[in-house]
């Protein structure tokens, strides 16, 4: 019989940023909390429009809704207990927990790059066939495009949340990141992590070049086929959406690539504070921008946001004139 030298863990302490002191708690908390309700209410009111509008309820606008309820999602796991960590000092987090958080993590992550990969196959479609583009992407294709990457989104995660349930973990319980995910997991863990390693980075760059090379395939040939237009302004339009769109792209994959596959590169090595940082800035920058951008470079979103505006102020006048009529005694 083998004997274990070593006790169970139980619970996981998420350290957060290793070199904060501790009088800018406090700070760091109220930057995480602004920064979640922005990303949230500017997400949920893509959503309301959408539910609301019912000219927005199109193929593209599908898209943009579906990646709006996925950042909100993602943040929703991710940055309350981030903020629970610096608002109280409260770093604990269970044992489940932390799993069920690394799995929706990378669940999230997988969903946006299929939402990436649909959004590319979307503009491909509307600008190499522009004639065909209204038979081949309807409301109801993009919604079943859409729930189906809702879907297989989970069997990505999936496959390293079964390799964990054969680990164990010991020794220390300190996960140096600002959430639990499968890389400080893998530190964790006990005995020999190379499959555990291998098929987690070979699982996520599968989901991210697939993807990936399908989305540079679209804009190389949706570049081509601008240069073959005839307006000037249809081009301009046209470069304008995808420059946004590739932006978004890029810090989208390019940090997760270096994130994921400096442990796999000889002489490539990141620091937890620069590895921190890299994740924090691809996690929860985009669904930041991500709102701002679609709806500022929408003109159908910015007429419908403007009406919404003017019947805000012609309601405010109306009502407080009721109020100033004087009671008749």
């Amino acid at each position: 019989m083998l004997f274990k030298n070593y006790t169970e863990v139980s619970a996981f302490l998420i350290v957060g940023f290793p070199g904060l002191q501790l009088e800018h708690f406090h700070t760091v908390a109220w930057f995480l909390f602004i920064l979640y309700v922005t990303t949230v209410v500017g997400n949920l009111v893509l959503v309301v429009m959408f539910a609301l509008e019912h000219s927005l309820q199109k193929p593209m606008y599908i898209i943009m809704v579906s990646l709006a309820l996925s950042d909100i999602g993602f943040t929703t796991v991710a940055l309350p207990k981030l903020i629970a960590r610096y608002w109280w000092n409260d770093a604990s987090i269970g044992f489940y927990t932390c799993h069920f958080q690394r799995h929706m993590i990378h669940y999230f992550g997988s969903l946006n790059s299929l939402i990436m990969l649909t959004m590319a196959m979307d503009r491909y479609l509307a600008v190499c066939f522009p004639l065909r583009y209204p038979m081949l992407m309807t409301a109801p294709t993009m919604t079943i495009l859409t729930v189906f990457s809702w879907l297989v989104a989970h069997v990505f995660p999936g496959v390293t949340s079964i390799n964990f349930t054969q680990i164990s973990f010991c020794g220390s319980n300190e996960i140096i990141q600002a959430f639990c995910d499968t890389l400080s997991l893998t530190a964790l863990a006990c005995g020999d992590k190379r499959y555990l390693s291998g098929a987690s980075y070979a699982t996520a760059m599968f989901i991210l070049l697939v993807p990936l090379g399908f989305v540079i395939f679209s804009y190389f040939c949706i570049i081509i086929s601008v240069f073959h237009m005839t307006s000037g302004q249809g081009r301009r339009k046209t470069l304008s959406t995808c420059a946004t769109q590739g932006c978004i792209i890029s810090i989208y994959y390019i940090p997760r690539f270096f994130v994921y596959s400096a442990p796999h590169i000889p002489n490539m090595r990141m620091t937890s504070d620069s590895r921190i940082a890299t994740t924090f800035f691809y996690s929860f920058f985009p669904p930041l921008i991500n709102p701002f951008v679609y709806c500022l470079r929408t003109k159908e979103i910015k007429a419908i946001w403007s009406r919404w505006v003017q019947r805000l102020q012609v309601v405010q006048p109306k009502s407080s004139k009721t109020a100033d009529v004087p009671k008749v005694k």
